[in-house]
């Protein structure tokens, strides 16, 4: 059953990355969707304007991805953030963030496999996302790692407050912005500090491209823009008026993205912050 079931995954993926080539070709030749149209109408957030946000309740789920917990917080999944279908999944993320069709299918399948459930069939809390090792990983930019914390919907709000400050860049406006080289330098110092503090510290290539992808979402979806950012980190909100940086039509395909996840990750530095890490473990002390 084992082997059967890697063939099909192995079919599946191969599928996905081909139709992702496609779509990537496509968003090439194709128009981008006019600023102000791209949340597609009759969807949460078309035309700017999101469902009444609310904070969770007490024994409402939720995980280590604000935009994820950002969408329950808006009730576009389950607001509870529990009982979401995989299938909801694929579609609420594509229409709210604007990722590409096949990269919207091939997350969810992804979490599926993880979690041992049925794409089509099961449900999932988004707390169970953050099995560790699974998806979840140490070094994070926001969280403190695992050991330290096990419930990973808990922000560390300095570690959010210090990549915000580290904008080094401008957009047309002379809004700040967050530059991939901020990224890069702050998951440096992110992997270096865990690594120094955390006894049970783990992080397989695997993880370090996930993690970098992860981050590469502040610089493609969101633009980088630090307004917009403090209230999707902070306070897992969507601010109003608020859409999806990304223009293309068939949305953000993994192919393109993996340009920016690349320079993010090949732009890493732990060594920069060596002596931030050994003070930290002479101190004793959490992650800074």
């Amino acid at each position: 059953m084992g082997f059967f079931s890697s063939v099909s995954n192995f079919f599946f993926d191969a599928r996905i990355m081909s139709w992702d080539v496609l779509l990537t070709l496509l968003n090439l030749v194709r128009r981008k969707r006019r600023i102000g149209h791209v949340t597609p109408e009759g969807h949460p957030g078309y035309g700017g304007h999101w469902p009444e946000f609310r904070p969770p309740h007490e024994g409402d789920s939720r995980c280590s991805c604000p935009a994820l917990n950002a969408m329950a917080n808006h009730g576009i999944v389950a607001r509870s953030g529990r009982g979401i279908s995989f299938v909801e999944l694929n579609h609420q993320i594509r229409t709210t963030y604007n990722f590409g069709p096949s990269f919207c299918s091939y997350v969810p399948h992804f979490a599926a496999r993880m979690l041992k459930k049925s794409y089509s069939k099961d449900t999932f809390d988004l707390e169970e996302l953050d099995l560790h090792n699974g998806i979840e990983h140490d070094g994070s930019l926001f969280r403190l790692d695992t050991a330290l914390e096990p419930n990973q919907s808990v922000k560390h709000i300095p570690f959010i407050e210090e990549m915000l400050a580290s904008a080094t860049g401008k957009d047309k406006e002379g809004r700040d912005i967050i530059t991939s080289k901020d990224v890069s330098r702050i998951l440096g110092k992110r992997r270096a500090v865990a690594r120094a503090v955390n006894s049970e510290f783990s992080l397989s290539f695997f993880h370090k491209i996930f993690g970098s992808a992860n981050s590469s979402t502040l610089l493609t979806i969101f633009g980088g823009r630090v307004d917009d950012l403090n209230s999707i980190l902070l306070h897992e909100r969507i601010p109003d008026g608020w859409e999806s940086r990304v223009r293309q039509p068939y949305g953000l395909t993994m192919m393109h993205f993996n340009k920016t996840v690349l320079a993010v990750e090949f732009g890493v530095r732990e060594k920069d912050w060596a002596e931030a890490a050994q003070e930290a473990k002479r101190n004793s002390a959490a992650p800074i």
